[in-house]
């Protein structure tokens, strides 16, 4: 009997922690209900902060500034490492030394779709990001990133040094915004049902049988 495909659509950002978090969160769900569901997850670009410049910006400062102060800072970075270590996941924000600019990670993880490597990439930039204090901000290191998926770095490597992919991630953020999407990490299940946040696994499937129910129905 062949199972009923389950369409996910997340928008996301690579340095954002709470789409980290929730990516392994709707993982643990998938893994959870793949004996009744084939799942077909695509992920769409979103920037936190688009004004960023191309080299980026010292991350501890931005953020810094971002949460009213030091100490805020302190409370807010130890809160998501905690939750996130709950997850098996190791933020190492001592690491991250560049908050970078994310519109050229976005453009390799929509090419990789190509390649059916979207998933894999977009994991390996967070990893590389949260827990290795990669810079995310120099192509080179996205290269490199890509490379290790399996993704030929010499292709990764013309693509940023041209226009290629821009104006399509342009166009997907454009498309988000008129959905009303202002906050991410945000799930759109089914093409019909929308989530927000990173959401406990068990909500989120309590939503994907709720959206698969009604589909049959």
């Amino acid at each position: 009997m062949r199972k009923q495909k389950i369409k996910i659509d997340v928008v996301s950002d690579v340095v954002c922690p709470w789409c980290y978090i929730g990516k392994r969160r709707l993982e643990k769900a998938v893994q959870s209900l793949s004996d009744k569901y084939d799942f077909d997850i695509t992920y769409h670009p979103f920037e936190l902060n688009p004004h960023i410049p191309a080299t980026g910006l010292n991350q501890k400062e931005y953020l810094t500034n971002k949460f009213g102060g030091e100490e805020r800072y302190n409370q807010i970075t130890g809160h998501v490492t905690r939750i996130a270590a709950e997850e098996g996941l190791t933020f190492n924000f001592q690491k991250q030394a560049v908050s970078p600019n994310t519109r050229n990670a976005h453009r390799i993880i929509q090419w990789a779709k190509a390649f059916n490597k979207q998933l894999e990439v977009k994991e390996a930039m967070m990893k590389a990001y949260f827990t290795d204090g990669v810079d995310l901000s120099k192509p080179e290191n996205l290269a490199s990133i890509a490379q290790t998926v399996g993704l030929n770095k010499s292709e990764v490597e013309a693509i940023l040094q041209s226009s290629t992919g821009l104006a399509e991630v342009e166009q997907a953020e454009k498309e988000m915004q008129k959905l009303g999407i202002t906050g991410v990490p945000f799930y759109i299940i089914q093409n019909k049902y929308g989530l927000s946040g990173a959401q406990p696994s068990a909500t989120f499937i309590e939503a994907i049988e709720e959206a698969a129910v009604k589909q049959v129905a």
